[in-house]
């Protein structure tokens, strides 16, 4: 498939979720020459019981880094959000436009509108909106960057534990193969080890990575493979409505 633009924008809350979420996907389209850039809304800066904000931020920055590289990024960022303060406002919403005016992506992830936990919910507004508001000429988005000429594809992660706030399955439109990418999806989440410490003091488990594979094996099972990877599109208008992610990995071998 002939494609100009082949960049990628993955736009996740927190240092881990990309990895979580889509990185398997995400392997896949960058095995097929996409380049991938990736940001974090914030840089994970309370995901520590012993460390201080600023302590924990800068191991969780290198942290992504780190995971990112593994998926095949070319570019990761943070936003410089923080933790359990991102809010829906004029200033993050220009940020976020710019970042997709600076890109032009061909494609978007992002979280889904409804999850466990409003950093990931309005992460999800924020870049719906940012995708729509990026190409609007008058639009004073942050940066220097041109408007975007067409509205990017935009696709959402499954929710996390992959239900609603009532327990009601979360909406899917498909799933991805990502039978061959989970070791390489599992090297890029152990790349987290101050999270994974973090969430065994907090919440008592130590199952961060093996939930993951858990997880992807279920979703991997709804489709007939080993492990997937959920997505829903987003086909309000005027957002494209063919699946052009399904179809460039539907024609693309799985290694």
């Amino acid at each position: 498939m002939l494609l100009k633009n082949r960049r990628i924008l993955a736009i996740l809350p927190h240092p881990d979720d990309l990895e979580i979420l889509c990185a398997g996907t995400l392997t896949r389209l960058c095995k097929l020459g996409f380049e991938l850039i990736t940001a974090t809304m914030t840089p994970g800066d309370k995901g520590s019981a012993v460390l201080s904000s600023e302590e924990i931020a800068a191991i969780r920055r290198e942290e992504a880094q780190a995971g990112a590289k593994v998926v095949g990024a070319t570019r990761t960022t943070c936003l410089e959000f923080r933790d359990l303060e991102i809010v829906f406002d004029n200033t993050a919403r220009r940020k976020l436009a710019g970042l997709v005016r600076e890109v032009n992506p061909l494609m978007v992830f992002t979280t889904p509108p409804q999850d466990y936990m409003f950093d990931h919910e309005i992460t999800s507004q924020l870049v719906r909106d940012a995708c729509f508001n990026a190409g609007v000429k008058n639009y004073p988005a942050e940066g220097n960057a041109p408007p975007i000429n067409g509205i990017p594809y935009l696709y959402y992660t499954d929710s996390i534990g992959g239900h609603d706030l009532f327990g009601n399955p979360s909406p899917l439109h498909f799933v991805i193969d990502i039978s061959a990418q989970i070791e390489h999806k599992t090297e890029a989440l152990a790349c987290h080890d101050s999270q994974r410490s973090w969430l065994k003091k907090q919440h008592g488990m130590d199952d961060y990575i093996d939930s993951m594979r858990r997880w992807s094996a279920l979703r991997g099972e709804q489709v007939g493979t080993a492990y997937g990877e959920g997505f829903l599109q987003h086909l309000g208008h005027p957002h494209p409505t063919d699946n052009l992610l399904l179809e460039i990995l539907s024609a693309a071998p799985l290694a």
